[in-house]
């Protein structure tokens, strides 16, 4: 298997899925904040 082909490490195929799950991650954050009313720290209650 050459680097290409690797699912692990620095590739295109992870930085694209971390981009992804990255960008779901903030928009699922954004909108339970719209929702509760409340900031992400408020939730976990650490303010």
């Amino acid at each position: 298997m050459t680097q290409d082909q690797s699912k692990f490490g620095f590739t295109n195929f992870a930085e694209n899925w971390n981009g992804r799950l990255a960008m779901l991650g903030f928009v699922i954050g954004l909108a339970t904040e719209l929702l509760t009313g409340q900031g992400i720290l408020s939730q976990l209650g650490l303010m």
